[in-house]
């Protein structure tokens, strides 16, 4: 669990202390990077809450789903297609699907620990 908390962490530091400015030819690839980092960071969360998590599978997926985002919308720009929203839509999909469960995980535990008290 330590692993995607410290490079959410690590980034948002980053990214706060520094003044780095990105042209707006890279807002798209950018924000689908973005969300497929998140992704992969809930994934990661939701792995973990499962007991199922693995350092290699999350930095293999990590980076793999990044390159694979800015692929699309590199590919999508030469096209001349806004092929980016294939995977804004899937990793946003994917997105709500890891917060609920990891919610319901949540929520199972919480209850689980209160019926024991009881």
């Amino acid at each position: 669990m330590w692993l995607p908390i410290l490079f959410l962490v690590i980034g948002l530091s980053l990214g706060l202390l520094t003044d780095l400015q990105i042209p707006a030819a890279y807002s798209d690839y950018l924000s689908i990077a973005v969300l497929a980092a998140f992704d992969t960071l809930l994934g990661g969360i939701r792995a973990h809450l499962e007991r199922k998590f693995d350092e290699v599978v999350f930095i293999t997926g990590f980076f793999f789903n990044v390159a694979l985002a800015a692929f699309l919308a590199f590919l999508g720009v030469q096209l001349g297609v806004d092929l980016y929203l294939a995977a804004v839509f899937a990793f946003g999909v994917r997105l709500f699907q890891n917060i609920a469960i990891i919610r319901r995980i949540i929520i199972d535990q919480n209850l689980l620990v209160k019926l024991r008290k009881k």
